[in-house]
């Protein structure tokens, strides 16, 4: 897509009084198309995403968490609203891309690739956040299981685990959902810049 932008651009600039108006509008087509492309591959993600990471959980039996859980059920009521804030997320992902889809003009399509990009941003936010929040509790549960074992273990034994391992849990979820979605993220910038060449 890229490459064809270019060669348009370049086209653009040998006869800018006869090809201008058809530059601007053949440029903007591809990268709405584009823009259309990578949203709904947002969405595409988010629902594969959901539908894995869940499907996994349903298949990990661990007798440690249902007691830790049992113990903790406001940890399932957390986990419930996890469920109702991504669901959420895909849902307005659906909007963004139907409203892309939908939209006829430069300005109106650099307001949604900056609303989109923002949407994702939050959503990355999210996961990370609630990844921690897990990771506390996790690391609390598994340090639990170790102390029974080993009576030398101490609560400053637990602060220092808590220190280390969930920022750990926080930058490896950051970077799977980077990883996930930092390359479409970067696709909508340049589309973005591109269409702000055009609309100056």
């Amino acid at each position: 897509m890229m490459k064809e932008l270019d060669l348009l651009k370049k086209d653009w600039k040998k006869d800018k009084n006869t090809f201008e108006q058809l530059s601007e509008s053949a440029i903007y087509e591809m990268i709405h198309k584009h823009s259309s492309s990578l949203v709904k591959w947002i969405l595409i993600i988010s629902i594969l995403e959901f539908i894995v990471l869940n499907g996994i959980s349903l298949f990990i039996n661990d007798e440690n968490i249902d007691k830790f859980l049992a113990l903790h059920p406001y940890l399932d009521i957390l986990n419930y609203l996890n469920y109702i804030v991504v669901i959420g997320f895909i849902i307005i992902f659906y909007k963004k891309y139907r409203a892309i889809s939908a939209l006829d003009s430069s300005k109106n399509l650099i307001e949604q690739i900056i609303n989109t990009r923002r949407v994702v941003n939050y959503y990355i936010f999210w996961n990370v956040l609630i990844g921690g929040f897990f990771g506390v509790f996790g690391t609390i549960a598994g340090f639990n299981d170790i102390y029974s074992k080993n009576k030398n273990l101490n609560s400053t034994s637990e602060y220092i685990a808590i220190l280390v391992i969930v920022p750990l849990v926080m930058v490896f979820i950051w970077a799977f959902y980077k990883l996930l979605y930092g390359t479409l993220l970067d696709k909508l910038n340049k589309n973005y810049k591109e269409l702000m060449k055009i609309d100056l």
